[in-house]
């Protein structure tokens, strides 16, 4: 009997961006961000200038969001509790049926 071997599957690597953004996320997300409704951001050395300029262009079009360039180049994220009441409301509905495979 022979044992067929896979080919190891590659990683595929993060780019500057998607680290960056991921990176980011998770602090805005943090639990102890989400109770003081505040955050604040420092730019690495690994963090390129264009997936930097990038990630806090898209911070500055989000409304909810208010931004602080401070002197030592960090950036401080604030915003304010959404009230229930102006969350949106997903729409339930029924799954798809998947077309029978025969």
């Amino acid at each position: 009997m022979s044992k067929k071997k896979s080919a190891p599957q590659e990683r595929q690597e993060m780019t500057g961006l998607e680290r960056l953004s991921l990176r980011v996320s998770s602090m805005i997300n943090h639990p102890l961000a989400q109770t003081q409704r505040w955050v604040n951001i420092h730019r690495l050395d690994t963090d390129g200038e264009a997936e930097w300029e990038e990630v806090m262009g898209l911070l500055v079009e989000t409304p909810e969001l208010d931004l602080t360039f401070n002197d030592d180049e960090s950036v401080t994220v604030r915003w304010e509790p959404v009230p229930i009441e102006d969350l949106p409301i997903e729409a339930e509905h029924e799954p798809e049926e998947e077309p029978a495979p025969f």
